[in-house]
């Protein structure tokens, strides 16, 4: 490494940190209310999973609905009835969501369910695969692909009923660390550099 690409890497952090501290309090607020977010998801998962199903839903329907626009306003390329295809499913898959979110609650619990099956096995033959270099920090990678499998099989083990609050509390203890790691970002950032 050169000394001014040392030099343009400590001016581009220096930037970083100067902008974090310049907007400090935005970054408390936004913390605050992740954290009441986060709280109240985990307090009420039913109303936090619904409300999930519904912004994915809404997500769906406008991504369709704009590529849809997209796909016939260039419709002489290549790839158009791939494009197509792509946004009615959209369409589709949002419009589904919106008007039986519950079922759509099952169907993305299902969808996390599998992801904490690969995601666990994945992390676990990491694991089994580097703890010769990774000496002591193996376990952990080890310990996060056993935790990943055993959320599934509590998903697993209580469907039906675990679509009422699987989703809604994942994502509330998901909004409530990110929003504690902001608030300590910000008081940090309080500060200058």
């Amino acid at each position: 490494m050169s000394i001014n690409e040392v030099r343009n890497e400590s001016d581009l952090q220096r930037a970083v940190v100067n902008a974090i501290h310049e907007h400090w309090v935005l970054f408390l607020v936004e913390g605050i209310i992740l954290v009441i977010l986060g709280a109240l998801a985990i307090l009420v998962p039913p109303l936090a999973t619904i409300t999930v199903t519904i912004l994915i839903g809404w997500l769906f329907l406008i991504s369709g609905a704009v590529g849809l626009f997209t796909t016939f306003w260039m419709r002489h390329l290549p790839g158009f009835w791939w494009s197509l295809l792509s946004a009615l499913i959209a369409i589709i898959a949002g419009f589904l969501l919106l008007v039986w979110p519950l079922t759509g609650a099952l169907s993305l619990t299902l969808v996390l369910t599998a992801f904490f099956i690969v995601e666990g096995v994945a992390s676990i033959m990491y694991a089994i695969e580097h703890r010769n270099q990774l000496t002591g920090r193996w376990g952990w990678m080890l310990l996060s692909g056993i935790i990943d499998l055993i959320l599934a099989a509590i998903i697993i083990a209580g469907l039906p009923g675990t679509v009422a609050w699987a989703l809604g509390l994942l994502v509330g203890i998901d909004l409530l660390f990110g929003g504690a790691a902001l608030i300590g970002m910000a008081l940090a950032a309080r500060k200058p550099a």
